[in-house]
């Protein structure tokens, strides 16, 4: 059984309603999705035995029940009607009950929803490709470290370290790194991965998904233009007008993003940016995800 099966599987079983969106996004890149799932489910099932696919099921199903009720607020309100980030830490980052069943939809999505399987190519062709041989990658709220378990699988040359603040997040991406047999070449660490510190300069950082969690993104750019060498390279995602109980700073514009690189200090190499699917008619905000590979000066 492919990983794909094993997912889509789980998630005919036990979220039966969101089945056919999930197969529709796994199908229209079936390559890249198979890239994600394959070894994911090799990984999850030799750790946590075969009922992780009931399990990822049930978290993907909660988290996307949870984007549509936030976004149905965000268009009542107008705004974001979050959490702060010390709320937020206490309520979702600390607390496994909440984190471990997001760590699997934040994964899943990757491979579900049209808005982020390109992001997955353009990290595998335009991202790890570019970082030279036996590099460094660097990768700041890791969050369930499959990205970073990925880079290894795809380069076996490469060495990982990764922070998150979430020690369960941290504690389900050691897991994963075990069971893949790739923990001698990843470092997991809790911690702030934007808290000043002595960091050794690296190839590649990886920072998926994290500026919208944040009141000051400018300080995520600036720390990962801090950590790259001359020519490095980075990957950075983030979501724009998409609520969500972490979501912090309100991107509306894709040239936000864009100039916060640049003023850092970082040129934009690629940069695609996905709508979410299925928009209600009438809907003031346009949910998408962005993702960019940027270079040093």
């Amino acid at each position: 059984m492919t990983g794909t099966v094993f997912f889509l599987e789980a998630l005919k079983t036990h979220a039966r309603m969101f089945h056919a969106g999930a197969a529709a996004g796994a199908e229209a890149d079936p390559e890249i999705s198979a890239w994600l799932l394959d070894p994911l489910a090799e990984w999850a099932v030799k750790a946590y035995g075969p009922e992780i696919g009931k399990d990822a099921a049930k978290g993907y199903a909660a988290y996307a029940l949870h984007v549509a009720q936030s976004q149905r607020t965000y268009e009542d309100f107008g705004t974001f009607q979050g959490l702060d980030l010390a709320e937020i830490k206490g309520s979702v980052y600390d607390e496994p009950g909440y984190m471990i069943p997001y760590m699997w939809a934040a994964i899943l999505i990757y491979a579900f929803w049209p808005s982020m399987t390109e992001h997955l190519r353009l990290y595998r062709e335009s991202f790890l490709s570019a970082l030279p041989e036996n590099g460094t990658l660097a990768e700041l709220a890791c969050g369930h470290g499959v990205l970073g378990l990925l880079a290894l699988k795809e380069r076996p040359d490469l060495h990982v370290e990764a922070q998150d603040i979430s020690p369960p997040a941290i504690s389900v991406a050691e897991t994963l790194a075990k069971a893949a047999g790739l923990e001698n070449r990843i470092r997991f660490e809790v911690g702030d991965a934007l808290a000043p510190a002595d960091h050794d300069k690296v190839d590649g950082v990886l920072a998926a998904m994290l500026a919208e969690h944040l009141p000051e993104p400018r300080l995520m750019f600036e720390a990962v233009a801090s950590r790259l060498k001359p020519k490095g390279v980075a990957f950075i995602g983030a979501a724009l007008e998409s609520a969500q109980k972490d979501h912090i700073h309100e991107f509306h514009r894709e040239s936000e993003l864009v100039l916060l690189a640049e003023n850092a200090g970082l040129r934009v190499k690629r940069l695609v940016s996905d709508t979410s699917a299925n928009l209600p008619d009438g809907a003031r905000f346009k949910p998408r995800a962005l993702a960019m590979v940027l270079e040093s000066a």
